[in-house]
C-alpha cells in the first residue's frame, strides 16, 4: 500500500530520517601543511609501506581493527519481507547507529542489488580487507545459510548473521532468567518453536548447545521431525538435533503440556493452545509488530512473557548482543565467532539480571549501560579461550 505523501510532515520518523542517519567524520583535524604531510603524502606512503610489509598493522594504523561492513541484499527486511537494497538503507543505518551507540563500533552499510548468491560473497570477498568484520543483515534464507558458512571459510575476520545469532543469543539469555523466575532449570524444559528460518534454526541450536532438555521445531507443515521427506538440507540437520520425542503433528497439538513457547513466525496461536501450555508457562512471542501471542493473551496464563517490542516489558532486542559481540572479537582481533562466545555473550547478559530476574525483568534494559562492557569482555575471555583470538 503506497504511503500518502502527506504522511511526511506529520510523522515523526521522516524528519528523523532526513539525510540519514550516520555520517563520516575525521578522527584526525588538519590545521596546517605539516599536518597535511603526515595525513596524507608524503607521511601516508610510510604507514603504507609498514602495512605491505606486515598486513597485520593494518589493525593499529588504519580503520579497520574497529569498523565492521554491514551487508544485505535487502529480501528480508524487519517484516516487510523482499524491498529491495534502496529500501533496505534505512535499516542498515539504523544498524551502523546502533553499533556506534551501543559498542563504540564503526560500521559501513552496503546494499547489493544482486540475490545471487555467488555475485555477493565475491563482492564481500573484495571488500574485506579494510573491515574487521562482517555483519550480514536482512538476507533471507535459506541463502543466508550458505553465504555465511563460505565468507567464513574464505574470510580470517568474524562473519555474524544478526538475524540468526543475535535472535538467538538474547532469546537463550531471556530463557536462562525465564527459567528461573519459574524455579526450573534449562534442562527441564520441553520448548515448542514455530519458525524455522534463519532465526529459528540458529535460537534451537543454540538452546540445544545450551543443554534445554527437549525442543521441537514447527514450520508452515508441522513439527520438524526425522521421518519427514520434504525436510530441506538445513531443516534435515535441524531435525537430528531437535525433538527428542519424536513429536509429529501440528504446533498447535505440540504446545499442550509444553513448558515455553518461541515465536520466530508471524503466524498467529489460538487461544486455547496457549491455555492448553503446562503450568507457569513461558511465552517469548518475539513477531513484530503483531507478537504469535498478544501479551494480553498471553499473561492469562504465562509466568513470564516477552516479545520483540519496546512497549512492553522483557523486549528481546538483538542490540543487546552484536555490538558487545564485535566489540569483544574486534578487541582480540579474532578471526571468527565461535559458538563458545555467543554462549558467553548469553551468560553475560543473564548473569546481569541474576538474582534480580521475576516476570517483568528477564533481560537488561537496552539502555542499560553496563551491557557493552560485560558481553565484550566475555566475548573476549571466551575468544582466547577457543583460540580464536590474535591478541
Amino acid at each position: 500500500m503506497a504511503i500518502d505523501p502527506a504522511t511526511f510532515a506529520i510523522d515523526p520518523a521522516f524528519p528523523l530520517h532526513r539525510g540519514g542517519k550516520i555520517e563520516v567524520r575525521p578522527a584526525v583535524r588538519i590545521r596546517d601543511m605539516e599536518g597535511l604531510a603526515l595525513a596524507y603524502t608524503p607521511g601516508v606512503a610510510r604507514v603504507s609501506q609498514a602495512i605491505a610489509e606486515n598486513p597485520a598493522l593494518a589493525y593499529d594504523y588504519t580503520w579497520k581493527g574497529n569498523t565492521v561492513l554491514i551487508v544485505t541484499d535487502g529480501t528480508a527486511v524487519l517484516g516487510l519481507g523482499d524491498i529491495g537494497p534502496m529500501a533496505a538503507l534505512p535499516v542498515m543505518e539504523g544498524k551502523a547507529l546502533l553499533f556506534k551507540e551501543f559498542g563504540d563500533v564503526d560500521a559501513v552499510p552496503i546494499c547489493l542489488d544482486t540475490k545471487d548468491v555467488d555475485e555477493i560473497i565475491e563482492t564481500v570477498v573484495r571488500l574485506a580487507p579494510a573491515y574487521g568484520g562482517v555483519n550480514l543483515e536482512d538476507i533471507s534464507a535459506p541463502r543466508c545459510f550458505e553465504i555465511e558458512k563460505r565468507l567464513q571459510e574464505r574470510l580470517d575476520i568474524p562473519i555474524f548473521h544478526d538475524d540468526q545469532h543475535g535472535t538467538a543469543v538474547v532469546t537463550l539469555a531471556a530463557l536462562i532468567s525465564a527459567a528461573r523466575v519459574t524455579g526450573r532449570s534449562l534442562g527441564d524444559l520441553r520448548v515448542v518453536m514455530s519458525g524455522a528460518g534463519a532465526a529459528g534454526v540458529a535460537v534451537s541450536t543454540m538452546l540445544v548447545e545450551a543443554g534445554v532438555g527437549d525442543i521441537a521445531v514447527a514450520d508452515t507443515k508441522g513439527i520438524i521431525h526425522h521421518t519427514r521427506d520434504d525436510l530441506t538440507e538445513v531443516k534435515t540437520l535441524l531435525a537430528s538435533r531437535t525433538n527428542s520425542s519424536n513429536l509429529t503433528g501440528t504446533m498447535v497439538a505440540a504446545l499442550e503440556g509444553a513448558d515455553v513457547f518461541i515465536g520466530l513466525s508471524s503466524g498467529q496461536v489460538p487461544d486455547e493452545a496457549v491455555a492448553s501450555m503446562a503450568p507457569n508457562s513461558i511465552i517469548f512471542a518475539l513477531a513484530n509488530p503483531n507478537p504469535e501471542i498478544h501479551p494480553e493473551v498471553a499473561n492469562r496464563t504465562a509466568a513470564v512473557v516477552a516479545t520483540g517490542r519496546s512497549d512492553f516489558p522483557n523486549q528481546i532486542n538483538n542490540v543487546l548482543a552484536f555490538p558487545g559481540i564485535f566489540r569483544g572479537a574486534l578487541d582480540t582481533r579474532s578471526t571468527r565467532i565461535t559458538e563458545g562466545m555467543k554462549l558467553a555473550a548469553a551468560n553475560a547478559l543473564a548473569d546481569l539480571v541474576g538474582d534480580e530476574a521475576r516476570p517483568d525483568y528477564v533481560i537488561p534494559n537496552v539502555f542499560d549501560r553496563r551491557v557493552g562492557v560485560a558481553v565484550s569482555s566475555a566475548v573476549a575471555a571466551a575468544a582466547r579461550a577457543e583460540g580464536v583470538a590474535r591478541r
